[in-house]
């Protein structure tokens, strides 16, 4: 099926329904690649089939372990104790997260690969991981660009070290622990601000001992190295960051009433939630239960009338994806909703803070932009705009969000990328009633 160049949202109706979210992209790479780490069979239900998690899927099977789809969410990971030499280039597409975990697993085992990406995964920057795999003994050589893919690793020989977090990143901290697993003595991350810990909670699935301590506001986190994985089976829960989609557009839309079932309520993952119900969201969560080694709920929001808000910038590390589709809601609100220290934003598939501001402003959404965040005034909003997404999915589907409650259409252009995390999203949202077609 030919993917098409745009697509346009209309102002739709009330939206009703019951959905499921599909899986959490964070679990679904950190199951492969821990089956692939590990000796035996891992099966995994639930996983995310988006383009991200399936380019991991073939890293891990090209170091190595067997992979097998055996239905629909249901993967099979034969691991062999490790990674070995694969024969080729390691393109990891759009996965930013994908990449820099493999790096991590990667740098312990006595291999050379050479880890390359899209042209957007091109852009994005590498040191921050490399840094410290070199420190505990990894080697790199930049292929093209410093700090930026393609580079070439060269692992084995680690040893542990001690790592202060100067931000808030899941990926740095596990791609250390990961690496950390076959280093010489005892790994440890220390947080300031602690980010989401899936790596933290599989790991001890697959075996492994991890120490979490608090340590003032954050938290330190330690790993012995030279311990092996045991293949474990994995449930995957519903992604929350996909989850925001549905919900935001029923919080929007007059008379909408929309659950999604299964939705993962990691408290380091609903950030956006919590601010959702301070701006006086109707936000509820029933059928509370664990799966995965994770709390889910179904998650039912009903059209509210939205308040702005300071969003506290130690929220940040929870809802660090979901900013631009807190953003969209946002201009439905009354008064200012203001976003701070999120500079992260701006080195994600795409500068976010700038493409959601020029986004809304198209759309005729007061926006204020500053170096590290930006503030939303809602009121009426018009629409009427194609908005440029630089291939960034969360972009593409937070403006179409927005499209389905303006006055006018609104229309996105690369709409191809909502296949790296959200495969379904448009069929998802007609299910519901919204109007969503190609341009």
């Amino acid at each position: 099926m030919t993917t098409p160049s745009h697509l346009t949202a209309r102002r739709a109706s009330a939206l009703t329904g019951v959905v499921s979210a599909p899986g959490d992209k964070s679990m679904s790479h950190r199951a492969l690649i821990l089956g692939a780490m590990a000796t035996g069979v891992t099966d995994i239900d639930g996983l995310l089939e988006g383009d991200d998690v399936l380019a991991t899927a073939r890293a891990v099977e090209a170091f190595g372990a067997g992979v097998e789809r055996l239905g629909q969410g249901r993967w099979r990971v034969t691991g062999h104790g490790g990674f070995r030499q694969p024969a080729g280039v390691i393109d990891c597409g759009n996965a930013g997260t994908g990449v820099r975990l493999l790096m991590g697993a990667a740098a312990g085992y006595p291999i050379t690969v050479t880890f390359d990406g899209d042209a957007s995964l091109r852009k994005r920057p590498m040191k921050r991981v490399t840094g410290p795999l070199a420190r505990m003994g990894a080697r790199f050589e930049w292929l093209g660009e410093e700090d930026r893919l393609p580079l070439t690793l060269t692992g084995g020989g680690l040893s542990a070290i001690d790592h202060v977090q100067s931000v808030a990143s899941a990926q740095i901290k596990s791609a250390i622990l990961l690496a950390g697993l076959n280093a010489n003595g005892v790994t440890t991350v220390a947080e300031p601000e602690p980010s989401r810990d899936h790596t933290e909670r599989m790991l001890c699935a697959f075996g492994a001992e991890v120490g979490v301590l608090p340590d003032g506001a954050g938290w330190r986190v330690t790993l012995t190295g030279g311990q092996p994985l045991t293949a474990t089976p994995v449930s995957v829960p519903g992604d929350p960051s996909s989850a925001a989609f549905p919900l935001a557009a029923a919080l929007i839309i007059p008379g909408s009433q929309v659950t999604v079932e299964s939705v993962m309520l990691n408290p380091l993952r609903t950030g956006l939630f919590e601010t959702w119900r301070e701006m006086g969201a109707d936000l509820t969560v029933a059928n509370r239960r664990m799966a995965g080694g994770e709390e889910v709920g179904d998650v039912t929001a009903r059209h509210s009338a939205l308040t702005g808000v300071v969003v506290p910038p130690d929220r940040a590390a929870s809802m660090i994806d979901e900013y631009p589709i807190l953003a969209a809601t946002a201009a439905f609100a009354s008064g200012a909703t203001v976003m701070r220290g999120i500079g992260e934003m701006r080195v994600k598939e795409s500068d976010r803070i700038a493409l959601m501001a020029a986004g809304l402003q198209a759309c005729g959404v007061a926006v204020e932009e500053e170096p590290e965040g930006f503030t939303v005034t809602g009121g009426p909003v018009r629409g009427g705009a194609t908005v440029i997404t630089h291939g960034d999915h969360r972009i593409a589907m937070s403006h179409l969000i927005l499209g389905l409650a303006a006055a006018e259409q609104v229309t996105v252009d690369e709409p191809g990328m909502i296949a790296t995390s959200f495969p379904g999203f448009v069929e998802l949202m007609r299910g519901l009633g919204g109007d969503i077609a190609s341009a």
